[in-house]
């Protein structure tokens, strides 16, 4: 039976009248999707609505996504003025998106960067890699550098220049290093596990204020990341 998440299991990192701004758990949705369990906007829209008692249902807009599987800082609007901003910034490519990702085995390169062309089957939810002819192909770009390494694995950092389903997943699997835990694209090798890839750091102008702000979050303290002594790598969490 899989977990039904609360508040309890969301910490609030920063909130204002504008944006609010999230650690979301591995394993909920972010939105409704077609499973019916709990999604980390309801939980929020039901958060903001009581804490601020709010009339009628609650605005909280989101701007950007994670696979359900993912987990890591997240940015949601509190109004339609910041959502649109927000929004522009994401398109736009204003945002800084890094990741932390444990990897099976570690790329030949140690730091390099990832161009593939992605393209999603709706039917199984999978995303696979094709040519830049392919009809309906989207171009995917991420940057790496790897921070860390054990004789089964690799501790990377990832910029992603796009944001695809799927991408850093996909993209890694092509150079025979599937994430850690990864059932969909040959990262179950070591057993079942949580998915190893974590949203740890968020960079964005403030839609309102313009200031700009910096989130960073520290993956779980579970296998595969115990591996790592990641709180203190410092690659991790300073400018890429």
């Amino acid at each position: 039976m899989r977990k039904q998440f609360t508040m309890d299991d969301v910490p609030v990192l920063y909130e204002d009248n504008h944006i609010i701004v999230v650690l979301k758990p591995q394993n909920i949705p972010v939105q409704e999707d077609e499973s019916g369990d709990v999604d980390l906007l309801t939980l929020l829209k039901g958060y903001v609505k009581e804490k601020y008692n709010k009339p009628g249902n609650a605005f909280v807009g989101l701007v950007h996504r994670l696979d359900r599987t993912t987990g890591g800082v997240m940015v949601f609007a509190r109004n339609t003025k910041s959502a649109a901003r927000l929004s522009e910034a994401f398109a736009n490519r204003e945002v800084t998106k890094e990741y932390l990702a444990v990897l099976c085995g570690t790329p030949k390169a140690k730091e390099g960067k990832l161009v593939n062309y992605l393209k999603k089957n709706p039917q199984n939810n999978t995303v696979y890699l094709a040519t830049e002819v392919t009809d309906g192909a989207k171009r995917a770009e991420l940057e790496y550098k790897v921070l860390a390494t054990t004789p089964l694995t690799s501790l990377v950092k990832v910029r992603l220049g796009t944001g695809r389903s799927h991408q850093i997943r996909v993209q890694f699997s092509g150079i025979n290093t599937p994430v850690f835990g990864d059932a969909r694209y040959g990262g179950d090798k070591y057993g079942k596990h949580n998915l190893a890839l974590w949203a740890s750091r968020l960079v964005f102008t403030h839609p309102v204020t313009k200031d700009r702000m910096i989130f960073f979050v520290y993956p779980p303290e579970s296998v595969p990341w115990t591996d790592f002594d990641t709180n203190n790598l410092v690659g991790a969490k300073k400018e890429w």
